[in-house]
């Protein structure tokens, strides 16, 4: 009995290899996606506030958009789930693009640009990046050096682009963030998605602004930057590369940070950075919250099918905080109780001047003394 009850049954021995083929089948693509996926939100616009359009960035870990079913998407607005309105956009081929996309480019035109045909390659990605733009797309383009150049203004005319590319020429230092707060304040009365990708190949060392200054500097409709580098940040020499600053723009502004070596990766990078901003999602909603009061909002988007999710917030504005329709009579009420308390001393001063006004009216009985003849004084009384 013992040695036979050690015999592999060999049925069981095939179970268990179908059971483990399923296994495999089935929950292994589920933790691949897991790790795989990468969900960012890169943009809120509350222009049409309390409708919120929160744009979503779904790629994997090389970048590249995937196509996910987008009502699988759910946002929560303080913890609270929002209903869609609206979803628009998607697909890993940009198909059904979310909105129109305006996009600043920002390239570096310092000194350094001039060496190994740097310039040229940011000419050549650039202009890839403008050929693969669809209709309704726009863009402009900034350049730097010491100064900051608004080279094209923001527009649908791609030869107008390519032709502005091909002028470009090199400068001297490098002032980044100066250019990336002009590129902000060009963005800043257009609609929909609006994105800057901003090309470096050295330090900082000529910019009035700091890192923090172009992240606050974003505003309310918000926008992403995305960075490129393409220097070297193993040294912290004119030819260096602050990575640190520029991975600190991306995230902050839910954009990409990546490194280019040579030509052909950098004109890769543009291409993929298009590719990615053309295939987000538009998912809209209304905030249960209608009052601009000025306070924060935490944002969450999760795609259940994947098991994937994102935090970030918004911020609806206000100068000053509104009030429901419902409480301008108590508002009113309140007001008019503190101009007549400060009206009260003003009556009783005014009518105590009147009072007295009227009391001067009435002719006193004054006595004089008067000298006779003789020397002696006589009271007299006179009326004045």
């Amino acid at each position: 009995m013992k040695r036979g009850s050690m015999k592999t049954n060999p049925l069981r021995l095939i179970l268990n290899f179908v059971l483990a083929g399923f296994l495999a089948m089935f929950l292994t693509p589920m933790a691949f996606a897991q790790d795989d996926f990468q969900i960012r939100i890169t943009q809120v616009d509350n222009s049409k506030f309390p409708n919120v359009t929160v744009y979503v960035s779904v790629t994997n870990s090389a970048g590249e958009p995937v196509g996910v079913d987008p009502t699988s998407i759910q946002i929560s607005e303080n913890g609270e789930p929002m209903q869609s309105v609206d979803i628009r956009g998607g697909g890993e081929s940009g198909e059904g693009q979310a909105d129109p996309l305006t996009t600043m480019l920002v390239i570096d035109i310092s000194g350094s640009m001039d060496k190994n045909g740097k310039l040229d390659a940011a000419k050549d990605a650039a202009k890839a990046y403008v050929t693969q733009m669809r209709a309704g797309d726009q863009a402009g383009l900034i350049t730097f050096d010491t100064k900051t150049y608004y080279v094209q203004q923001i527009t649908t005319d791609n030869a107008a682009m390519i032709a502005a590319i091909d002028g470009l020429v090199t400068g001297g230092d490098t002032s980044m963030y100066d250019a990336l707060i002009e590129a902000e304040t060009a963005l800043a009365g257009i609609e929909g998605r609006k994105a800057i990708i901003v090309l470096a190949d050295g330090l900082d060392n000529h910019s009035a602004a700091m890192p923090d200054d172009v992240i606050a500097a974003i505003g309310p409709s918000g926008l992403t930057i995305s960075t490129i580098g393409f220097g070297d940040p193993g040294t912290t020499a004119q030819a260096g590369l602050d990575e640190p600053a520029m991975k600190f723009l991306a995230e902050k502004s839910g954009g990409m940070y990546s490194f280019a070596n040579d030509p052909q990766a950098l004109t890769a990078l543009y291409e993929q950075y298009g590719r990615a901003l053309q295939s987000e999602y538009a998912i809209t909603y209304v905030s249960p919250s209608t009052l601009r009061d000025g306070v924060n909002r935490n944002l969450t988007v999760s795609i259940s099918s994947v098991g994937v999710s994102t935090e970030g917030n918004y911020n609806p504005g206000g100068v000053l905080p509104e009030v429901a329709q419902s409480s301008w009579t108590l508002f009113a009420m309140i007001l008019g109780g503190l101009l007549l308390l400060l009206l009260i001393p003003i009556v009783i001063s005014r009518g105590g001047d009147l009072f007295g006004g009227f009391k001067g009216f009435k002719r006193k009985g004054r006595i004089k003394l008067s000298q006779t003849a003789t020397g002696s004084r006589k009271p007299q009384i006179k009326i004045k």
